[in-house]
């Protein structure tokens, strides 16, 4: 084995609360990311990585191959109809980026409006965040980054003639707004600091981006200010948003002008999201209703919560997720048990029922339903052995016809793997979901290598989906297990309040007693156990490391936020001021010990740790890169093992890594090469 980097101590000292931290490699940070000093670090670890790997090129390329071999090479979403149109996305052959097109509804041939290939010449990362059509259709705004920093360059193209207009837009958001003038755009300018979306301001086509008007700036940075056009085309929204709690402004979409109305003013611990049809306001919120409900309220009845009416109650069971209005149906996405269930409820007669979904473990969503009187739903469905398919339901006849399902190219047949859920007991009792899925006839009780998965931060549900990459593990006899913590909303809200700020320990708990469950239920072999997390998930990673080394042969963290305390000090740094009621302020003492007492760079110790991969991205946005890189210098410093520990860092990407079709699947690719060579196999 090649000598690995050993990073250069320079003691910093930090004070809070009549204590000091000692941070050696508080150095490694700089914002400009120029620092020389820095820069060879970031290139050796590279080096070492490469150096550790090179026996596994083979694999790598035999397994990059196997992943993208399932991909079609030709591939079309659903056509989405609106305004006169179809839009539609595609990936053609050796494309690494998708075109949209649309096609008139009574012609044959589609027209290209974007291609993202021909903008993304000359870039190593490009990615189109967003883009919208104006009410006449004939001027398409998108929004673009071609650093990874999500800070957005707003352009414009004229559908009729195929060239970009003069407009340009910079350091902007991906939110979109078109008023029905057909020449006004509301977007959202960033604050290049904090990178937080907090400035309103209207651009009129044909003006100089520097006259744009201020329409409203969020000045609280615990929120973050995004606006789009409601589906009925009356108002452009501008919602200010923090962890818990909305604030909604409107603009006369016809009057784009005007002065912005309250919807409704924030307050704490109330968060809610609007939709609008025929002159009434549908809002679903959390006051007084935990897992949350639907009211309703008219368009000049709005600002006083005293005049909304309950359309749907709140249920204790039962989250309410997500809803969509058309003129003749309410549709509800509700979350029972971990499961999305979808109902349908007719405005005309009040009957409502559930469309049926087939396995034990799946997710379900709605689609895109941008036409109001629709009678056909859009949904889309897949299980952990089904791959993403989109139906349309007959609302009224209650029959889905399916539309589309992702194909996996090759052999690929459903009928041979099997997926499971079941519940397992934490410590303090309480019964943890997990979800399963592996090769039936290469299932052996107690033998398998096992690959857990969770997350556990913002209320985000970890959702049983079809993944084909995940067809390179369950092949080799893996067996795959996603594990719903605590700090997720897979069982309601108060499964996200159970995982946040003071219970925060509980997800990390849920995820070790996970593991030991199934190793016991011999759903793995102890000895040949590996874990994944990404970002918040990189969290629970780093964590397990300190508190539960043994359990583990592999570790996988990608672009991890470990520095919690540090982090959560530094309102500079893009995103704390906006956490602080997910993780906790460290200003507070009774907060500060709690975090510092589960912080995976606070906690690292001597000791012996499992091999690890550990990811980041240069120009990451998230988490910002210098959290891994220090987190893998102080552990390189004190671990005792001879066990690997590699840090891949990508210095030309952010948090979402790669932005072609197939280079995101390099990375797979390697991650799945480390794993599998521990277990013997090389290529």
């Amino acid at each position: 084995m090649p000598a690995p980097p050993i990073a250069k101590v320079k003691t910093h000292t930090m004070s809070l609360h009549g204590e000091e931290r000692i941070d050696n490699y508080y150095w490694i940070r700089d914002d400009e990311r120029s620092d020389p000093e820095m820069l060879a670090l970031l290139k050796e670890e590279n080096e070492y990585t490469e150096k550790v790997l090179a026996h596994t090129s083979a694999l790598q390329t035999q397994l990059f191959e196997e992943i993208t071999h399932r991909l079609t090479t030709n591939d079309s979403t659903v056509p989405v109809t609106l305004g006169g149109y179809d839009y539609h996305q595609e990936y053609r052959l050796g494309g690494e980026y998708p075109i949209y097109l649309r096609r008139k509804l009574d012609e044959q041939n589609a027209e290209i409006i974007l291609d993202v290939n021909e903008l993304a010449v000359g870039h190593d990362y490009f990615s189109v965040g967003n883009w919208v059509v104006n009410t006449k259709a004939n001027i398409l705004a998108y929004a673009s980054d071609d650093v990874s920093r999500r800070i957005h360059r707003i352009r414009f193209k004229d559908l009729d003639t195929g060239e970009l207009l003069p407009d340009i837009i910079e350091n902007a958001h991906t939110s979109l707004a078109w008023a029905n003038d057909n020449k006004t755009l509301f977007y959202i300018e960033k604050d290049l600091t904090t990178l937080l979306p907090y400035k309103v301001k209207r651009h009129v086509l044909g003006t100089p981006a520097s006259s744009d008007t201020v329409v409203y700036e969020e000045l609280d940075q615990a929120f973050s200010v995004s606006v789009y056009t409601t589906r009925s085309e009356s108002f452009v929204v501008i919602t200010s948003s923090s962890t818990d709690s909305t604030e909604i402004r409107l603009i006369d979409a016809n009057v784009p002008k005007s002065k912005t109305i309250m919807l409704l003013a924030r307050e704490n611990n109330h968060e809610f999201r609007i939709r609008h049809i025929k002159g009434t306001f549908y809002i679903l919120t959390n006051w007084e209703a935990e897992n949350f409900r639907l009211m309703s309220v008219n368009d000049n009845e709005i600002g006083d919560k005293s005049k909304w009416r309950e359309v749907i109650g709140h249920q204790e069971s039962v989250l309410l997720q997500d809803v969509e209005i058309f003129e003749n149906f309410l549709v509800v996405d509700e979350l029972y048990d971990g499961l999305s269930k979808i109902r349908v409820i007719n405005l005309n007669t009040r009957q409502s029922h559930h469309i049926e979904f087939p396995d034990k473990s799946y997710h379900a969503r709605l689609h895109s339903n941008p036409e109001v009187k629709a009678r056909k739903l859009r949904y889309a469905y897949s299980s952990l052995t089904l791959p993403k398919t989109i139906y349309e339901y007959d609302m009224d006849n209650h029959h889905s016809k399916m539309l589309k399902q992702d194909e996996v190219i090759g052999d690929f047949d459903s009928a041979l793997y099997q997926s499971e859920r079941m519940n397992i007991e934490a410590r303090d009792g309480t019964l943890i979901p997990v979800s399963l899925v592996y090769r039936k006839d290469q299932f052996l009780k107690g033998n398998n290598p096992l690959y857990l998965y969770a997350y556990g931060a913002y209320g985000y549900s970890t959702e049983a989906t079809f993944d084909s990459k995940r067809l390179s593990l369950l092949d080799r006899g893996f067996i795959y297990a996603m594990v719903h913590v605590r700090g997720g909303e897979d069982l309601g809200r108060q499964w996200y309040e159970a995982g946040k700020l003071l219970n925060k320990r509980n997800t990390f708990w849920d995820f070790i007693d996970a593991t030991h469950s199934l190793v016991n239920q011999g759903y793995g072999d102890k000895n040949k156990v590996f874990a994944m997390g990404a970002s918040a998930g990189g969290l629970l990673m780093g964590v397990i490391a300190n508190e539960a080394p043994e359990s583990y042969l592999g570790i996988i963290a990608h672009v991890p936020f470990v520095d919690v305390v540090t982090t959560m000090l530094d309102e500079s740094i893009p995103l704390t001021s906006g956490e602080l009621t997910e993780w906790g302020n460290p200003k507070d003492k009774s907060a500060y010990d709690y975090m510092i007492s589960y912080s995976p760079y606070d906690q690292v110790k001597v000791q012996d740790y499992p091999n690890m991969y550990v990811t980041t991205g240069l120009y990451d946005s998230q988490v910002q890169y210098f959290e891994p890189v220090k987190w893998v210098s102080k552990l390189r410093s004190l671990k005792l093992d001879h066990n690997r520990l590699l840090l891949d860092i990508d210095m030309e990407t952010g948090h979402g890594g790669a932005s072609g079709r197939y280079d995101q699947y390099q990375a797979d690719a390697r991650e799945y090469a480390f794993i599998l060579d521990l277990l013997g196999d090389s290529g």
